[in-house]
Protein backbone atom coordinates (compact mmCIF):
# COMPACT_ATOMS: atom_id res chain seq x y z
CA UNK A 1 0.00 0.00 0.00
CA UNK A 2 1.34 3.69 -0.68
CA UNK A 3 -0.65 6.75 0.63
CA UNK A 4 0.77 9.72 0.70
CA UNK A 5 -0.49 10.40 4.61
CA UNK A 6 -1.75 8.02 6.94
CA UNK A 7 -4.32 9.32 10.03
CA UNK A 8 -4.68 6.94 12.81
CA UNK A 9 -8.00 6.74 13.81
CA UNK A 10 -10.16 5.27 17.07
CA UNK A 11 -13.41 5.14 16.67
CA UNK A 12 -15.96 5.85 19.32
CA UNK A 13 -20.15 6.37 19.58
CA UNK A 14 -21.60 8.20 22.86
CA UNK A 15 -25.42 7.02 23.03
CA UNK A 16 -25.56 6.10 19.45
CA UNK A 17 -23.38 9.11 17.62
CA UNK A 18 -20.44 9.36 16.46
CA UNK A 19 -17.58 10.69 17.48
CA UNK A 20 -14.16 9.16 15.92
CA UNK A 21 -10.80 10.65 17.71
CA UNK A 22 -7.41 10.90 15.68
CA UNK A 23 -4.52 9.79 17.66
CA UNK A 24 -1.70 10.30 15.42
CA UNK A 25 -0.49 11.54 11.63
CA UNK A 26 -1.68 15.28 11.94
CA UNK A 27 0.39 18.11 13.60
CA UNK A 28 -1.01 20.55 15.98
CA UNK A 29 -2.45 23.09 13.63
CA UNK A 30 -0.87 26.70 14.00
CA UNK A 31 -2.88 29.15 16.74
CA UNK A 32 -2.03 30.36 19.77
CA UNK A 33 -5.42 29.30 21.41
CA UNK A 34 -7.45 26.22 20.46
CA UNK A 35 -9.57 28.40 19.49
CA UNK A 36 -7.50 29.75 16.82
CA UNK A 37 -6.64 26.26 16.28
CA UNK A 38 -10.24 25.65 15.51
CA UNK A 39 -10.20 28.51 13.67
CA UNK A 40 -7.76 27.06 11.38
CA UNK A 41 -9.00 23.97 11.04
CA UNK A 42 -12.56 25.64 9.97
CA UNK A 43 -11.10 27.99 7.77
CA UNK A 44 -8.35 25.84 5.65
CA UNK A 45 -11.15 22.60 5.22
CA UNK A 46 -8.32 19.93 4.10
CA UNK A 47 -8.59 18.22 7.48
CA UNK A 48 -12.07 18.47 7.73
CA UNK A 49 -12.65 17.80 4.29
CA UNK A 50 -10.55 14.36 4.21
CA UNK A 51 -11.96 12.58 7.29
CA UNK A 52 -15.59 14.32 6.83
CA UNK A 53 -16.41 13.88 3.35
CA UNK A 54 -16.88 10.39 1.18
CA UNK A 55 -15.14 8.13 0.82
CA UNK A 56 -13.73 8.03 4.36
CA UNK A 57 -16.86 9.92 5.82
CA UNK A 58 -20.36 10.50 5.66
CA UNK A 59 -23.09 12.85 6.63
CA UNK A 60 -22.99 10.72 9.96
CA UNK A 61 -19.89 11.01 11.43
CA UNK A 62 -18.17 13.77 13.91
CA UNK A 63 -14.28 13.37 13.83
CA UNK A 64 -12.18 14.67 16.96
CA UNK A 65 -8.62 16.13 16.33
CA UNK A 66 -6.46 15.66 19.60
CA UNK A 67 -4.39 18.43 20.28
CA UNK A 68 -1.98 19.14 23.30
CA UNK A 69 -3.51 21.57 25.83
CA UNK A 70 -2.83 25.17 26.12
CA UNK A 71 -4.27 25.65 29.58
CA UNK A 72 -1.90 24.56 32.20
CA UNK A 73 -5.10 22.89 33.80
CA UNK A 74 -6.00 21.03 31.04
CA UNK A 75 -4.90 17.19 30.53
CA UNK A 76 -5.89 16.99 27.16
CA UNK A 77 -7.27 19.39 24.35
CA UNK A 78 -9.57 18.51 21.51
CA UNK A 79 -10.75 20.42 18.31
CA UNK A 80 -14.60 19.05 16.63
CA UNK A 81 -15.62 18.47 13.38
CA UNK A 82 -18.96 18.30 12.73
CA UNK A 83 -20.62 17.90 9.22
CA UNK A 84 -20.89 21.61 8.77
CA UNK A 85 -19.28 23.29 11.54
CA UNK A 86 -16.28 23.15 13.97
CA UNK A 87 -18.14 24.27 17.47
CA UNK A 88 -17.02 25.47 20.73
CA UNK A 89 -18.37 22.53 22.47
CA UNK A 90 -20.28 19.11 21.71
CA UNK A 91 -21.11 17.04 24.89
CA UNK A 92 -21.16 13.20 22.57
CA UNK A 93 -17.58 14.62 20.85
CA UNK A 94 -16.70 15.14 24.79
CA UNK A 95 -18.00 11.28 25.91
CA UNK A 96 -16.44 10.03 22.99
CA UNK A 97 -12.85 11.83 23.56
CA UNK A 98 -13.26 10.68 27.38
CA UNK A 99 -14.00 7.56 26.41
CA UNK A 100 -10.95 6.91 24.37
CA UNK A 101 -8.43 8.70 26.13
CA UNK A 102 -9.56 5.99 29.13
CA UNK A 103 -10.17 3.30 27.38
CA UNK A 104 -7.25 3.66 24.68
CA UNK A 105 -4.75 4.01 27.71
CA UNK A 106 -3.41 7.55 26.07
CA UNK A 107 -4.38 8.53 29.94
CA UNK A 108 -3.79 6.35 33.00
CA UNK A 109 -7.02 5.30 34.09
CA UNK A 110 -8.22 5.47 38.33
CA UNK A 111 -10.72 2.83 39.29
CA UNK A 112 -13.58 3.71 40.74
CA UNK A 113 -13.51 7.11 39.28
CA UNK A 114 -11.19 9.26 37.13
CA UNK A 115 -10.79 12.77 36.95
CA UNK A 116 -9.66 14.45 34.03
CA UNK A 117 -10.26 18.37 32.67
CA UNK A 118 -10.46 18.65 28.69
CA UNK A 119 -9.69 21.78 26.84
CA UNK A 120 -12.75 22.32 24.37
CA UNK A 121 -12.41 25.20 21.95
CA UNK A 122 -14.84 27.18 24.07
CA UNK A 123 -13.42 26.43 27.47
CA UNK A 124 -12.22 24.47 30.31
CA UNK A 125 -14.92 21.08 30.83
CA UNK A 126 -14.40 18.61 33.95
CA UNK A 127 -14.77 15.18 32.97
CA UNK A 128 -15.16 12.36 36.18
CA UNK A 129 -15.58 8.97 34.55
CA UNK A 130 -17.05 5.89 36.54
CA UNK A 131 -14.33 3.51 35.76
CA UNK A 132 -14.77 -0.69 36.38
CA UNK A 133 -12.52 -3.62 35.08
CA UNK A 134 -10.71 -1.19 32.55
CA UNK A 135 -13.81 0.39 31.47
CA UNK A 136 -15.14 4.54 31.68
CA UNK A 137 -18.64 2.90 32.15
CA UNK A 138 -19.96 6.79 32.62
CA UNK A 139 -18.97 9.85 31.55
CA UNK A 140 -19.91 13.24 33.17
CA UNK A 141 -18.97 16.25 31.71
CA UNK A 142 -19.54 19.66 33.11
CA UNK A 143 -20.21 21.82 30.11
CA UNK A 144 -20.02 25.22 29.81
CA UNK A 145 -21.69 27.91 31.44
CA UNK A 146 -24.98 27.67 29.22
CA UNK A 147 -28.18 30.58 28.57
CA UNK A 148 -31.29 31.02 27.56
CA UNK A 149 -30.85 33.63 24.87
CA UNK A 150 -34.63 34.70 23.45
CA UNK A 151 -37.67 33.46 25.01
CA UNK A 152 -40.94 32.55 23.44
CA UNK A 153 -40.44 34.24 20.55
CA UNK A 154 -42.35 34.48 16.73
CA UNK A 155 -40.42 32.59 13.81
CA UNK A 156 -41.81 32.47 10.39
CA UNK A 157 -40.92 29.47 8.51
CA UNK A 158 -42.41 28.66 4.85
CA UNK A 159 -44.91 26.04 5.22
CA UNK A 160 -45.73 26.10 8.77
CA UNK A 161 -46.40 30.06 8.83
CA UNK A 162 -46.19 31.51 12.45
CA UNK A 163 -43.86 29.19 15.35
CA UNK A 164 -43.20 30.10 18.76
CA UNK A 165 -39.71 29.36 19.60
CA UNK A 166 -36.57 30.04 22.26
CA UNK A 167 -33.08 30.19 21.18
CA UNK A 168 -30.42 29.13 24.01
CA UNK A 169 -26.89 28.33 24.16
CA UNK A 170 -25.31 24.92 25.97
CA UNK A 171 -22.04 24.60 24.11
CA UNK A 172 -23.43 25.55 20.80
CA UNK A 173 -26.28 27.80 19.69
CA UNK A 174 -30.05 25.91 19.23
CA UNK A 175 -33.45 27.30 17.95
CA UNK A 176 -36.12 25.18 20.12
CA UNK A 177 -39.20 24.02 19.10
CA UNK A 178 -42.38 22.18 20.41
CA UNK A 179 -41.95 18.95 18.64
CA UNK A 180 -45.63 18.10 19.39
CA UNK A 181 -47.04 21.11 18.36
CA UNK A 182 -45.81 20.69 15.24
CA UNK A 183 -46.68 16.76 15.07
CA UNK A 184 -43.77 15.16 16.25
CA UNK A 185 -43.83 11.78 18.39
CA UNK A 186 -39.89 11.36 18.20
CA UNK A 187 -40.01 8.25 16.98
CA UNK A 188 -37.39 6.57 14.55
CA UNK A 189 -39.62 6.60 11.09
CA UNK A 190 -39.78 10.68 11.50
CA UNK A 191 -35.90 11.07 11.29
CA UNK A 192 -35.88 12.06 8.07
CA UNK A 193 -38.73 14.58 8.63
CA UNK A 194 -37.32 16.03 11.89
CA UNK A 195 -34.09 16.46 9.86
CA UNK A 196 -35.41 18.18 6.63
CA UNK A 197 -37.68 20.53 8.67
CA UNK A 198 -35.20 21.38 10.83
CA UNK A 199 -32.69 22.81 8.75
CA UNK A 200 -35.45 25.12 7.57
CA UNK A 201 -36.31 25.97 11.31
CA UNK A 202 -32.44 26.43 11.63
CA UNK A 203 -31.95 28.44 8.33
CA UNK A 204 -34.92 31.11 9.44
CA UNK A 205 -33.67 31.68 13.00
CA UNK A 206 -30.80 32.95 11.58
CA UNK A 207 -32.37 35.19 8.82
CA UNK A 208 -34.78 36.52 11.78
CA UNK A 209 -33.39 36.38 15.10
CA UNK A 210 -29.50 35.28 14.91
CA UNK A 211 -26.75 34.78 17.38
CA UNK A 212 -23.46 36.34 18.81
CA UNK A 213 -22.17 34.75 22.10
CA UNK A 214 -21.60 37.67 24.61
CA UNK A 215 -18.07 36.37 25.27
CA UNK A 216 -17.35 35.04 21.89
CA UNK A 217 -18.12 37.05 19.01
CA UNK A 218 -16.78 34.80 16.45
CA UNK A 219 -19.83 32.62 17.22
CA UNK A 220 -22.37 34.37 15.29
CA UNK A 221 -24.78 32.08 13.94
CA UNK A 222 -27.65 29.41 15.38
CA UNK A 223 -26.16 25.58 14.75
CA UNK A 224 -29.17 23.39 15.50
CA UNK A 225 -32.86 22.92 15.62
CA UNK A 226 -33.79 20.74 19.15
CA UNK A 227 -37.57 19.35 19.08
CA UNK A 228 -38.54 19.21 22.34
CA UNK A 229 -41.21 16.55 23.51
CA UNK A 230 -43.31 17.01 26.72
CA UNK A 231 -41.77 16.42 30.26
CA UNK A 232 -42.88 14.72 32.98
CA UNK A 233 -41.90 14.44 36.29
CA UNK A 234 -39.55 11.48 37.56
CA UNK A 235 -38.37 10.69 41.44
CA UNK A 236 -35.84 13.57 41.19
CA UNK A 237 -36.42 16.13 38.19
CA UNK A 238 -37.96 15.39 34.98
CA UNK A 239 -37.49 13.58 31.36
CA UNK A 240 -38.68 14.26 27.59
CA UNK A 241 -37.53 13.09 24.05
CA UNK A 242 -35.89 15.39 22.11
CA UNK A 243 -34.42 14.87 18.62
CA UNK A 244 -31.67 17.75 17.02
CA UNK A 245 -31.54 18.55 13.69
CA UNK A 246 -27.58 18.70 12.37
CA UNK A 247 -27.15 21.00 9.36
CA UNK A 248 -26.54 19.60 6.53
CA UNK A 249 -29.67 17.65 7.29
CA UNK A 250 -29.30 14.46 10.26
CA UNK A 251 -30.75 13.83 13.45
CA UNK A 252 -28.42 13.30 16.29
CA UNK A 253 -28.65 9.95 17.25
CA UNK A 254 -28.04 10.80 21.03
CA UNK A 255 -29.95 13.06 23.29
CA UNK A 256 -27.35 16.41 22.99
CA UNK A 257 -25.39 17.14 25.21
CA UNK A 258 -25.09 20.80 24.13
CA UNK A 259 -28.69 20.45 23.25
CA UNK A 260 -29.61 19.05 27.05
CA UNK A 261 -27.52 21.63 28.48
CA UNK A 262 -29.30 24.37 26.51
CA UNK A 263 -32.66 23.23 27.38
CA UNK A 264 -31.96 22.78 30.98
CA UNK A 265 -30.90 26.41 30.77
CA UNK A 266 -34.20 27.68 29.21
CA UNK A 267 -35.91 25.49 31.91
CA UNK A 268 -34.19 27.14 34.71
CA UNK A 269 -35.04 30.39 33.29
CA UNK A 270 -38.40 29.86 33.13
CA UNK A 271 -38.34 28.23 36.46
CA UNK A 272 -39.39 24.90 35.78
CA UNK A 273 -35.89 23.35 36.66
CA UNK A 274 -33.98 24.20 39.74
CA UNK A 275 -29.96 23.30 40.59
CA UNK A 276 -30.05 19.78 41.95
CA UNK A 277 -32.73 17.83 40.30
CA UNK A 278 -32.22 15.56 37.44
CA UNK A 279 -33.47 16.01 34.11
CA UNK A 280 -33.26 12.78 31.93
CA UNK A 281 -33.15 13.21 27.78
CA UNK A 282 -34.14 10.46 25.98
CA UNK A 283 -33.30 10.62 22.14
CA UNK A 284 -34.86 9.37 18.53
CA UNK A 285 -33.32 5.67 19.13
CA UNK A 286 -34.43 5.71 23.43
CA UNK A 287 -30.73 6.72 24.26
CA UNK A 288 -30.50 8.59 27.39
CA UNK A 289 -28.23 11.80 28.61
CA UNK A 290 -28.95 12.88 32.51
CA UNK A 291 -28.32 16.32 32.76
CA UNK A 292 -28.16 18.58 36.39
CA UNK A 293 -27.66 22.18 37.15
CA UNK A 294 -24.36 22.19 39.68
CA UNK A 295 -24.66 25.98 39.79
CA UNK A 296 -25.26 29.46 38.90
CA UNK A 297 -22.91 31.41 36.45
CA UNK A 298 -22.96 35.11 34.56
CA UNK A 299 -22.13 34.91 30.97
CA UNK A 300 -21.87 38.29 29.47
CA UNK A 301 -23.41 39.98 32.10
CA UNK A 302 -26.03 37.66 31.72
CA UNK A 303 -27.63 34.94 33.61
CA UNK A 304 -26.64 31.58 33.02
CA UNK A 305 -26.13 27.89 34.91
CA UNK A 306 -23.37 25.30 35.04
CA UNK A 307 -24.48 22.54 33.95
CA UNK A 308 -23.42 18.73 33.76
CA UNK A 309 -24.80 16.02 32.01
CA UNK A 310 -23.64 12.14 32.09
CA UNK A 311 -23.90 9.35 29.49
CA UNK A 312 -22.07 6.35 28.08
CA UNK A 313 -19.48 5.19 25.35
CA UNK A 314 -17.78 2.58 23.56
CA UNK A 315 -14.97 2.13 21.05
CA UNK A 316 -15.93 0.67 17.84
CA UNK A 317 -12.95 0.34 16.05
CA UNK A 318 -9.57 1.38 14.86
CA UNK A 319 -8.89 2.84 11.39
CA UNK A 320 -6.04 4.32 9.59
CA UNK A 321 -7.48 6.71 6.79
CA UNK A 322 -4.87 7.00 3.94
CA UNK A 323 -4.67 9.04 0.87
CA UNK A 324 -2.86 6.84 -2.17
CA UNK A 325 -1.54 9.98 -4.96
CA UNK A 326 -3.67 9.19 -7.74
CA UNK A 327 -6.87 9.41 -5.87
CA UNK A 328 -8.42 11.97 -7.64
CA UNK A 329 -10.39 12.90 -4.98
CA UNK A 330 -7.98 13.87 -2.29
CA UNK A 331 -10.51 15.53 -0.34
CA UNK A 332 -13.35 13.88 -1.24
CA UNK A 333 -16.80 14.49 -2.36
CA UNK A 334 -20.22 15.52 -1.06
CA UNK A 335 -23.06 14.81 -2.89
CA UNK A 336 -26.69 16.19 -2.30
CA UNK A 337 -28.42 12.80 -1.82
CA UNK A 338 -27.66 12.67 1.53
CA UNK A 339 -25.35 15.99 2.23
CA UNK A 340 -28.49 18.28 0.79
CA UNK A 341 -28.45 21.46 -1.28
Amino acid sequence: MRSSKTIHVISAHAEGEVGDVIVGGVTPPPGETIWNQRSFIANDGVLRNFVLNEPRGGVFRHVNLLVPPKHPDADAAFIIMEPEDTPPMSGSNSICVSTVLLDGGIIPMQEPETHLTLEAPGGLVRVRALCKNGKAERIFVQNLPSFADKIEVPLEVDGLGTITVDTAYGGDSFVVVNAEALGFEIVEREAKEIAKLGVKITDAANEQLGFTHPENSDWDHISFCAFCGPVSKTETGLTGKSAVAIQPGKVDRSPTGTAVSARMALMAAKGQLQQGQTFEAVSIIGSRFTGQIVGPAKVGGRDAIVPEICGRGWITGTHQHMLDPSDPWPEGYQLSDTWGA
